[in-house]
């Protein structure tokens, strides 16, 4: 299924969630639809009463039938996204840019790991200073050692990322209509390369 941008009160972008989640909170008056091209917002019983138009994507209940919601937004809601960016599996492959940091082969899904250089058997922490991505033939080889026992060598120092933390939209679901509402400067997606 679709999903829709959630804005805050203050028109800026801070999630996207599926669709249906989406319908649930316009039923649930959490959150009024935005029509992308007037800005105007509608609440569930307004947004089903619109005319459909020929082509567009709609969802279909027992009795109804609307067009999906693209933006949302939570008028009570006036908080802003966490300006750190929080350690996670999907922010350190970002970091290292889906690439192991021993080889600098890319890495993906079966073949990523998280290698910590300092490894937990000697007291090594989950940090954005000990971890790094690193595909299973690299991770095999160094073990439970350091890269210097290793003889391994890392391609950059792991640090914690300075950037800001940004909507990350996986390539497919980013809709035309969203870009107006997030800037060029916060916009991130997701390339599968």
């Amino acid at each position: 299924m679709s999903q829709a941008l959630v804005l805050n009160a203050h028109w800026m972008a801070v999630d996207i969630t599926s669709v249906k989640r989406a319908i649930c909170m316009l039923y649930s008056e959490v959150a009024e639809a935005v029509e992308p091209k007037t800005y105007q917002t509608y609440d569930f019983d307004s947004w089903a009463d619109l005319p459909l138009e020929t082509g567009e994507p709609t969802i279909r209940g027992v009795r109804i039938e609307m067009k999906l919601p693209e933006i949302i937004r939570v008028p009570e809601y006036r908080g802003f996204p966490p300006r750190e960016v929080s350690f996670c599996r999907r922010n350190l492959v970002r970091r290292d840019r889906a690439r192991c940091q021993y080889c600098g082969k890319r890495v993906h899904g079966d073949e990523m790991t998280i290698d910590h250089v300092i490894p937990r058997s000697r007291g090594g922490k989950s940090s954005w200073s000990n971890c790094v991505l690193a595909c299973v033939k690299c991770n095999g080889k160094k073990a439970a050692r350091t890269p210097r026992e290793a003889r391994m060598r890392l391609l950059s120092r792991p640090i914690k990322p300075d950037w800001a933390p940004r909507l990350s939209v996986p390539l497919g679901v980013w809709r035309h209509s969203w870009q107006q509402f997030i800037s060029d400067a916060y916009w991130n997606v997701e390339l599968d390369e």
